[in-house]
């Protein structure tokens, strides 16, 4: 039975008992309003232009409060005041009527409880002489009518500034709102209006007036109805001895990032050196460090575009296309309980061979979301077979495709953005038409309903839609951001695939710049990277702008937009801060220093050591980033140690598509696993490791010593390094076990383990 929150009243007959139980409180506040004086000639309040927003200003309407979707104390409102015709059922007539009193307007329970004249959990909501009181009391005193339909609709909310560098010593910023309407009305809604924070470095009071707490960026939301604008305020620290820095941008990335900068009055750090640059392109585009003799032949090159001949070197080089198509596999959940072995294996070999050949994503996008057949044959359509309903599908491509989060708008109108639970379920019924031939599955655990071990069709089948619960009926489908329904009898899917691709798509695009850009900075112009909505605002919207032109009149590549943002400045700089920039976080002064990932970890400890491991079901020698899938699936078999080390590094299990499930935190249980768990113990006395090796061949100490520097740290060891290291092997009793000391504090070093 269709419902809203807990009513499960249908919708139309919830839209009779309305109009009835309306026109009933018509005849009861009829004689209210004979008394009122002939006199008075200012209009009564508006329920929906007035009453509404002063509900919201005081916040009675939040998820926290009678928002709920419980309410609170019996008194449920909708949240952020989405449904004016429920809330004036429940101010007016829910409960008997006891939330207003017509005789007597200031006893009436609305307004004893939100001063705390009479005990109210919420506490006091504003003061008997606040501008919330007076308008809910003439309200009331008005007879309490509603106008729901019957005044002019808000077209526009125009907020003032939107953008703010505010420099100390000024420390506050007064905001203004104005409402323009249907009916070409303007109203100034200063003082109406809602004021929410996205952070503690400003509060705003009830009019509108910005007080700066701290130094730094944050948003402001002014909300006035159902519309919404963000405000970008900056706090700027004086800096008096600031001087813009004497620093050359390299590209247009530069020009974008060095502008702010000085708006900020922060200077930059300096260029990272040449050991800094190579293990960082190496990471980021290979996902291991380099060799000892790579490391070595880049240091010794002294032509001017050495850096930019690495990058080309590398984005060449097939790691490339192993270490990028495992993002998009973590995304795509490319994961052995859904897809079974053999559909793991053939998806991420379709997902590596796109990147390898970097063909335009919008066309890998459209290849995935319009995938059907045999998942076996045609790999793309194994999307489908992990997304096993709408919902799912609805929700997991306008995040990884779209960089949008719908999840909120399911219940609910999107309170932080501009999408309605109609947009939801319109969205939604695209994905509505997919259904699956199981042709076979063996799968061990029988009572599991979402493991499959065999093949499978995905097919689209051409009737069957998803239901509004709202209404039990099904909304027409339509793309997010369109007014345009679909056809009834169109292919749902390949209309998708043809919008998602599209030039035009406003989203599609930007939002696969912004997932590039988070890999390579660390960070997205929009974060969290799939969460693009006006209240999260770029941080540089001009440079994701220029960005995405690139992208999309670069046909979709992903090769020539990570050239780009590898060859400027704000990439190479480095993770040293000076004196500016120091508390700075979000606007790249600086390189930010982050751990190494799972794969990241376990492969460049292969290449240190000189050792390879063994993944269950796989060859020996396959490195952790060439791994189809997450571990494998087999009942009551134990993990072995290579797959337990990526677990407890963050590798993600692929249940989720957010890059949010790879965890980038350290963990205890990593530290002992780099003390001495089995996997570093394995590697350092495995015969025919580096070490061994060295010994073997009867290596001078320090030729063995360089070795072991410039493949775990790409360069030589300082003259007391060296001094230390020395006196340790050359005083021990057991040589073997003095060079695996050494081996082991270089891997369990910050130098080692962090990209700076």
């Amino acid at each position: 039975m269709p419902y809203v929150g807990k009513i499960i009243t249908p919708l139309p007959a919830r839209r009779m008992l309305l109009r009835s139980a309306v026109a009933l409180w018509a005849i009861v506040v009829n004689v209210a309003d004979r008394e009122l004086s002939a006199a008075d000639a200012s209009p009564p309040p508006s329920f929906t232009l007035d009453v509404m927003p002063a509900l919201s200003k005081a916040g009675c309407n939040l998820g926290t409060c009678h928002g709920n979707a419980n309410g609170k104390g019996g008194f449920k409102l909708s949240l952020r005041g989405q449904d004016p015709d429920v809330d004036f059922l429940a101010l007016t007539h829910d409960q008997l009527s006891r939330r207003v009193n017509l005789q007597e307007p200031d006893q009436s329970l609305l307004l004893l409880k939100a001063t705390m004249r009479q005990a109210h959990e919420g506490g006091r909501r504003f003061k008997v002489d606040a501008p919330e009181y007076r308008v809910l009391r003439d309200w009331i005193a008005a007879g309490a009518k509603s106008d729901v339909g019957q005044v002019p609709q808000l077209k526009s909310l125009v907020v003032r500034p939107q953008v703010e560098f505010v420099h100390e010593p000024v420390d506050r910023v007064q905001l203004t709102a104005e409402a323009e309407f249907t009916d070409g009305r303007r109203r100034d809604v200063t003082t109406i209006a809602c004021y929410e924070t996205s952070n503690k470095l400003v509060e705003v009071d009830h009019d509108g007036l910005a007080l700066r707490t701290d130094f730094g960026e944050t948003t402001v939301l002014v909300r006035y109805l159902n519309l919404q604008q963000p405000v970008r305020l900056t706090f700027v620290r004086s800096r008096p001895d600031y001087r813009k820095p004497d620093v050359r941008p390299v590209n247009y990335v530069d020009e974008h990032i060095l502008a702010k900068l000085d708006k900020l009055r922060i200077a930059p750090s300096e260029l990272c050196d040449d050991v800094t640059f190579l293990r960082r392109a190496y990471l980021d585009l290979l996902g291991f460090v380099p060799s000892g003799p790579e490391a070595e032949r880049f240091l010794k090159d002294e032509r001017a575009d050495k850096r930019d001949r690495l990058i080309d070197e590398l984005l060449d080089r097939p790691e490339y296309a192993d270490y990028w198509a495992l993002k998009y596999a973590d995304l795509l959940r490319v994961e052995e309980k859904t897809l079974d072995r053999k559909g793991v294996q053939n998806f991420h070999a379709w997902i590596r061979r796109w990147i390898e050949q970097d063909r335009p994503m919008n066309e890998f996008a459209a290849e995935v979301v319009s995938g059907r057949g045999d998942t076996y044959t045609s790999p793309a359509a194994a999307y489908y077979r992990a997304q096993r309903d709408p919902v799912v599908r609805a929700e997991t491509t306008a995040q990884v495709f779209l960089g949008v989060r719908l999840q909120c708008a399911k219940c609910h109108n999107h309170p932080f953005d501009r999408w309605t639970q109609t947009d939801y379920y319109s969205w939604t019924n695209l994905f509505a038409r997919v259904s699956y031939k199981v042709l076979e599955n063996t799968q061990y655990d029988k009572n599991d309903k979402i493991q499959f071990e065999g093949r499978q069709v995905v097919f689209a089948p051409t009737k069957g839609d998803f239901k509004d619960p709202r209404t039990g009926e099904p909304r027409a489908p339509r793309m997010l951001g369109t007014a345009s329904d679909l056809p009834e009898k169109a292919d749902r899917l390949r209309g998708l695939a043809d919008w998602l691709g599209d030039d035009a798509n406003p989203f599609f695009a930007q939002s696969q710049v912004n997932r590039v850009w988070f890999h390579l900075m660390g960070r997205g112009i929009v974060d969290p990277i799939d969460d693009f909505r006006a209240t999260n605002p770029a941080s540089h919207p001009e440079l994701l702008a220029s960005l995405t032109k690139e992208f999309v009149t670069g046909d979709f590549r992903l090769k020539p937009l990570i050239r780009t943002i590898m060859r400027s400045r704000a990439y190479q700089t480095a993770s040293t801060v000076n004196a500016t920039n120091a508390d700075d976080d979000v606007n790249y002064s600086h390189a930010i220093v982050r751990s190494l990932t799972a794969e990241q970890t376990l492969d460049s400890l292969m290449r240190v050591t000189g050792t390879t491991l063994k993944f269950e079901g796989y060859p020996a020698g396959m490195r952790a980033g060439q791994l189809p899938g997450v571990r494998p699936v087999r009942d009551k078999q134990p993990v072995e140690p290579a797959n337990r080390f990526l677990t407890k590094f963050g590798k993600p299990q692929r249940l989720l598509a957010c890059e949010c499930e790879r965890s980038s935190d350290f963990a205890l249980g990593q530290v002992f696993e780099l003390i001495g768990g089995p996997i570093m113990v394995e590697m350092l006395t495995k015969p025919g490791n580096r070490i061994d090796d060295g010994i073997e061949a009867g290596k001078s100490t320090a030729s063995l010593l360089d070795a072991l520097y410039w493949n775990a740290l790409s360069r030589r060891p300082s003259k007391e390094e060296r001094a230390a290291m020395v006196e340790h092997i050359e005083s021990a009793k057991d040589r073997r076990a003095a060079w695996q000391d050494v081996a082991w504090a270089l891997l369990n070093s910050k130098e080692f383990l962090l990209r700076r």
